[in-house]
């Protein structure tokens, strides 16, 4: 695990249909102003990148992945599964991602993570929004490497609200852990990422609702502030 050092700031759009998301959001980022928060589609973002919250083998065949498909094209399918295959054999695990060329003006690239392994999976009682989420963010980190620059702005859905059923409040608070935690972490690979954040949020995956708020990030390691 590294530290972030000084780099130019990323641009963070959270939007969606849902007003329950929408509202969730703005109580669990209440003390972060820097992200845009609005009712709206994906679709209509001015951004660099649209995360696409997906299933592990990237069928776009439901939900805002086929939202997506048939909006940029059935050709980014292809694409997403083809680096499934060179980079994961051909099954994305929750908690890593990959990022593509969407092969459109608008948004330049399409970042698929998965919230869940098959289509229209329940998984409202799982840690997997935020595995998901912080992923999204480490393939931005991933891409600004290899060419700096790339990604400057994303948007994002509400991960697992919909055909993943989970509820709204859970949703915008797992949300909010996988970005800040990654606002200051960036990982050597996803199975770091998914140990930390395991470890992380462990204790709240069987507990109920009411105690589902929000979980601080690890601190920083002494030697690296």
């Amino acid at each position: 695990m590294t530290v972030n050092r000084a780099q130019s700031p990323l641009r963070v759009v959270l939007t969606d249909i849902n007003t329950k998301v929408v509202e969730a959001w703005r109580a669990a980022f209440a003390d972060t102003p820097a992200i845009e928060i609005r009712k709206g589609s994906i679709l209509d973002e001015k951004v660099d990148a649209w995360v696409n919250p997906t299933n592990s083998r990237g069928l776009m065949d439901g939900g805002v992945d086929a939202v997506i498909k048939r909006h940029i094209g059935a050709g980014v399918q292809l694409r997403v599964q083809r680096a499934i295959r060179d980079q994961f054999a051909g099954r994305l695990p929750v908690g890593s991602a990959v990022c593509v060329r969407s092969g459109a003006v608008n948004p330049k690239f399409l970042i698929s993570t998965p919230t869940m392994e098959a289509s229209c999976q329940n998984v409202s009682e799982t840690l997997n929004v935020a595995l998901a989420c912080a992923a999204a963010f480490q393939a931005i980190h991933r891409q600004n490497k290899e060419a700096p620059g790339s990604i400057e702005s994303v948007a994002l859905v509400g991960m697992g609200a919909h055909t993943g059923r989970v509820p709204a409040q859970v949703c915008a608070n797992l949300m909010w852990t996988g970005y800040t935690l990654f606002n200051d972490f960036h990982f050597e690979d996803y199975d770091e990422l998914r140990g930390t954040i395991t470890a992380q949020l462990d204790d709240i995956e069987n507990a109920p609702d009411e105690r589902r708020v929000r979980i601080a990030p690890p601190q920083r390691p002494a030697s690296r502030r």
